[in-house]
């Protein structure tokens, strides 16, 4: 697969190496020369020109890329290379980074941006993750924001434990997808039944999320906390 990056600072290195590792070829744009520094990251193609112009996309052979990554520090040239990679280029899958959480509603396919990174709102996500029980976070919104990835600590009090995964009838659209259990990660089993403090992972739409949560663990909830990414 090839992948361009725009915006080589130590975020966009850092995901070149990691891209590079795993097989796939890399091409690295920053219109900054002191930032275009080939001996850093040697396996990747580097290309001093500004994303946010269709000249530079067209020398850097968009056009044949499967993925475009907006990993500058400026929100504005995130949103202007996704919109150009997507509509005048055609790339398949466009990621783009957000630096300030206030201007994350504007990250959408409105602007070509098919998955938004925020890492604040990540971070939060883990920790919310981490320390609550009996609670549904949201860690992870995909493509459009119609679906998520929620998650819940199943408390002991809650009345679905014991329960096999066949008889439970999650609501709506909610799909039980993984339960992690002594720390490891495993597939839900029609005949296999909930313990307490499994970590339920679901794929919802927001719709169903507080319905989710109730059905869990039947007491008043604030609903799903917000601290999510988008896909």
């Amino acid at each position: 697969m090839r992948v361009a990056i725009a915006g080589a600072g130590n975020v966009g290195r850092s995901i070149a190496r990691e891209l590079i590792a795993n097989g796939h070829q890399i091409l690295l744009i920053d219109r900054d020369p002191n930032s275009i520094k080939p001996e850093s990251v040697p396996e990747a193609e580097w290309l001093l020109a500004d994303s946010c112009e269709v000249s530079s996309l067209e020398e850097a052979g968009l056009d044949t890329c499967d993925v475009a990554i907006a990993a500058t520090g400026d929100d504005k040239a995130n949103l202007v290379t996704s919109l150009l990679a997507k509509t005048e280029f055609a790339v398949p899958r466009t990621v783009a980074r957000v630096n300030h959480p206030f201007n994350e509603w504007m990250f959408d396919d409105l602007w070509g941006v098919d998955v938004a990174v925020s890492t604040p709102r990540l971070m939060c996500a883990l920790v919310e993750e981490a320390v609550t029980v009996g609670d549904l976070v949201r860690l992870f919104s995909f493509r459009g924001g119609h679906s998520n990835l929620v998650e819940m600590t199943l408390p002991e009090e809650s009345p679905r434990v014991g329960a096999r995964v066949s008889d439970l009838d999650f609501p709506g659209d909610a799909v039980l997808v993984a339960i992690i259990r002594d720390g490891a990660a495993r597939a839900p089993e029609r005949d296999g039944a909930l313990e307490a403090n499994d970590e339920l992972l679901f794929i919802a739409t927001a719709t169903f999320e507080v319905e989710l949560a109730q059905y869990l663990m039947p007491r008043p909830v604030k609903g799903p906390s917000q601290s999510a990414t988008n896909s």
